[in-house]
């Protein structure tokens, strides 16, 4: 009997999708995971790192992710932090010029409904050196 896993799917390259981020703990299920499931309208499915910027930009549009809010167990989010965004606001901060950068082997592969792998591409996370 396997102890393993089950696979929550294919990421945007073809590979499986990792982990996006356990602290804070996010996905739609807060299973760590930005995986496709029913139920999520939203599609969370694109792994973030979390810029000042786009926070900002969230919070214009009205949603503020940066206060804790602690009745539903959500921490507040800080630049920095990596997170399971919806496609389609990642697609609408991209329009504005906004866009985080995007951890390609964490993010569902549903995501490409919404998104051009191009922009993915073009905004992958490079984590600084040194």
């Amino acid at each position: 009997m396997s102890t393993s896993k089950p696979s929550r799917g294919k990421n945007v390259l073809g590979g499986p999708l990792i982990s996006c981020s356990e602290d804070p703990l996010t996905g739609y299920t807060r299973s760590g995971c930005c995986e496709a499931v029913a139920g999520d309208f939203g599609m969370h499915v694109v792994c973030v790192r979390l810029t000042e910027e786009f926070l900002k930009f969230s919070q214009s549009v009205g949603n503020d992710l940066s206060t804790p809010i602690p009745e539903y167990g959500f921490p507040g989010l800080q630049p920095g932090d990596q997170w399971c965004l919806c496609a389609a606001r990642w697609q609408e901060a991209l329009d504005a010029g906004a866009a985080p950068p995007v951890i390609l082997e964490a993010t569902h592969m549903s995501a490409l409904e919404f998104v051009s792998l191009d922009d993915l591409q073009d905004h992958v996370y490079k984590p600084a050196k040194g």
